[in-house]
């Protein structure tokens, strides 16, 4: 740890990278009375191998939507070594990345900061996705959340556990978000609440399909605090010359040393095409999500998923487990945008009776 990352946490906040030792995964479980009802089975399918992965390795909340909603996803469900714990809240989208809190140190302390969320710029309704960390906070379960007025979604954001900061500006220093807030405003809230001392800013629109306005989580990441992986694709990829930008840019990228970070790019994923609509899908392997000794990696039953696999396995010692995701990509999204990590001391678990055997 830097000297840097050690003064922010004994003086204030600090944003936890993604590595940090979790308490929980949480995610919120699809249901009928939503975008999901045509592809609910192949839906269902997608998280519950996600479920099974992530409670070999550590604890994990999942959000439904009332009672029978809990029962259907119980009795589902294929509990490995833990068992899921739930809490009841309905809400208007199944991507709690971008409405969940998030972990930051605090004093020598985690806690959770909850930002606003208007779906991406007011593109759908949210205001039930808005109101989660409220039923968090009254469940009993958590410690402090505290909360922010600043629009953010998490996954807008990324950081290397050293005070740096990676985004696009697009989906961050727009007024979509915050109206007229510039980014030196935005900085000094993001430098307050997350202890960001240094921002590295992307100009990039997003993958086509992607309707977050380009976030980082689906095109650049860091997997420790000194390396960065980010998503390619095929020259014949309309994406192609917008990706071919952003590596230049990752390339100028220091950090608070002034080095520059080291760069691994990721197999392109396929072209995937929406069975609904014929729309092309934002399929990315940049959107894995890092928990406890693992790293789930999003597949598309393609030849590239093992190329990927590889990649990640040689880049990190973590074991690298493979979550199929195309009915995910069907709804915009991936593994770790439905996906919200929480730090230890942050949730118990063992405050709420778990599921019967």
């Amino acid at each position: 740890m830097s000297a840097l990352s050690s003064d922010i946490q004994a003086t204030g906040n600090l944003l936890l990278p993604e590595w940090t030792e979790q308490a929980a995964i949480m995610l919120v479980w699809p249901h009928a009375d939503s975008d999901w009802a045509a592809i609910l089975d192949a839906a269902w399918a997608n998280y519950r191998a996600m479920t099974q992965a992530i409670l070999q390795f550590e604890d994990l909340l999942i959000i439904v939507r009332d009672d029978a909603h809990r029962e259907a996803v119980q009795s589902y469900v294929q509990p490995v070594r833990r068992q899921p714990t739930f809490v009841l809240h309905a809400t208007n989208d199944t991507w709690v990345r971008d409405y969940g809190p998030l972990s930051v140190r605090h004093n020598n302390q985690n806690q959770l900061i909850d930002f606003r969320f208007n779906a991406w710029g007011g593109k759908y309704p949210f205001a039930k996705d808005n109101a989660l960390a409220e039923t968090l906070r009254v469940s009993g379960l958590f410690s402090n959340i505290e909360h922010s007025d600043l629009i953010l979604e998490g996954g807008a954001i990324e950081t290397d556990g050293q005070g740096a900061l990676m985004a696009t500006r697009s989906s961050v220093i727009t007024a979509s978000r915050n109206g007229q807030l510039g980014q030196q405003e935005i900085e000094q809230q993001l430098s307050a609440k997350l202890g960001i001392q240094q921002f590295h800013w992307l100009d990039c629109a997003g993958l086509a399909g992607d309707d977050t306005d380009g976030h980082v989580d689906t095109l650049a990441r860091f997997l420790d605090d000194n390396t960065i992986v980010y998503a390619t694709v095929s020259p014949a990829h309309p994406d192609y010359q917008a990706l071919s930008e952003l590596e230049a840019q990752l390339q100028q990228l220091r950090n608070a040393q002034g080095l520059p970070y080291r760069l691994i790019p990721l197999p392109p994923p396929p072209l995937r095409y929406s069975a609904l609509d014929g729309r092309l899908l934002a399929a990315t392997y940049a959107n894995f999500l890092i928990i406890n000794n693992a790293v789930l990696l999003p597949t598309y039953a393609d030849e590239n998923d093992a190329k990927a696999m590889a990649t990640l396995t040689a880049a990190t010692k973590r074991q690298i487990m493979p979550i199929p995701c195309n009915a995910l990509i069907e709804q915009n999204g991936s593994l770790h945008c439905a996906t919200m990590q929480l730090a230890l001391d942050t949730f118990y678990a063992d405050l709420l009776p778990r599921m019967s055997q």
